[in-house]
């Protein structure tokens, strides 16, 4: 498995070898790992690989399972046990109140920190759900591109994944995308190819476009001004799809880039150093970021049964 000590929202690789000189051949490969199946595909040289992800709030371990069926009919069982301890932050990555180095710390309006109510809670999960359903579906729709992912927009990064958030001298929780900074209007390109799930408002995120690119893969564009596509569109790489905005629960207009492996949340950033198998076709880009290749229908061969 690659990376070999994966944090929480990590989309990992995960090899099968060294298949050769075994005279009962291989003819099918099947597996799951934290509740999500994983789509093995020819990665040449007696190997195969497969994406996989790692649960944002992971608690002890995390555990692949792989079934290879043989021509004869017998089975061979792989499981892949990723320990995940518990360990405090070391000294050298906390401030000196006792705080994670590189937080966020915000001062905004207290209508952004106070709980909110049981029918805003209901609405906020519905639409977790709704997000979800999309990843779900994912997992069911082969690859849909071909070139390597690129990012939404060329401007500055203002905050990572999984960096804290500081509002009014309380921790909030983790940030589960990419911010890029943006004026108000600024273009949004879709990352790679594929196929628009949803496009709608959020409590949270306000206006949202999410694409499903396949083999289990989905990226969300929130905080949208305008949205420019429409469920059932078929969007390329570099494809304008929408304007940077202030929707939903934000303090100014930005874009919050966010990914999910089917259910599970990931770092989108992930998806920008994906390699063979799953990238079969050249990087081509203008100056600006912007993808000039057309993805066309993956032609990955995958030997798991979808």
């Amino acid at each position: 498995m690659e990376p070999r000590r994966p944090n929480g929202g990590t989309l990992t690789r995960l090899t099968i070898d060294r298949l050769d000189g075994h005279a009962d051949s291989v003819v099918s490969v099947a597996g799951e790992m934290a509740g999500e199946p994983l789509h093995f595909l020819d990665a040449g040289t007696d190997k195969l690989e497969a994406l996989g992800a790692i649960p944002v709030e992971v608690s002890d371990s995390v555990v692949a399972n792989v079934v290879i069926g043989r021509a004869s009919g017998k089975a061979d069982t792989l499981r892949l046990k990723l320990p995940y301890p518990h360990q405090a932050p070391p000294p050298s990555a906390m401030g000196s109140r006792g705080k994670a180095k590189g937080a966020s710390r915000l001062r905004v309006d207290r209508r952004f920190t106070a709980r909110p109510d049981s029918a805003t809670e209901a609405r906020v999960e519905h639409e977790n759900e709704l997000a979800r359903e999309v990843g779900r579906k994912a997992q069911e729709t082969p690859a849909l591109w071909q070139a390597p992912f690129t990012r939404p927009r060329s401007a500055k990064v203002t905050s990572k994944f999984g960096s804290g958030r500081v509002f009014n001298g309380r921790v909030s929780s983790s940030h589960l995308g990419v911010d890029y900074r943006g004026a108000m209007g600024d273009p949004i390109y879709a990352a790679n190819r594929g196929v628009v799930a949803l496009v709608d408002t959020f409590f949270l995120a306000g206006n949202v476009v999410y694409i499903n690119h396949g083999n289990g893969l989905v990226t969300g564009y929130f905080h949208m001004s305008q949205p420019e596509v429409a469920i059932g569109d078929t969007v390329e790489k570099g494809q304008e799809i929408g304007r940077v905005g202030a929707t939903g629960r934000v303090t100014g207009p930005h874009l919050h880039w966010s990914a999910r492996f089917g259910a599970l949340t990931i770092d989108p950033a992930d998806l920008l150093s994906l390699g063979p198998p799953f990238v079969t076709a050249p990087a081509t880009s203008k100056a600006s970021g912007r993808s000039t290749a057309t993805a066309r229908k993956s032609s990955a061969r995958s030997v798991a049964k979808r």
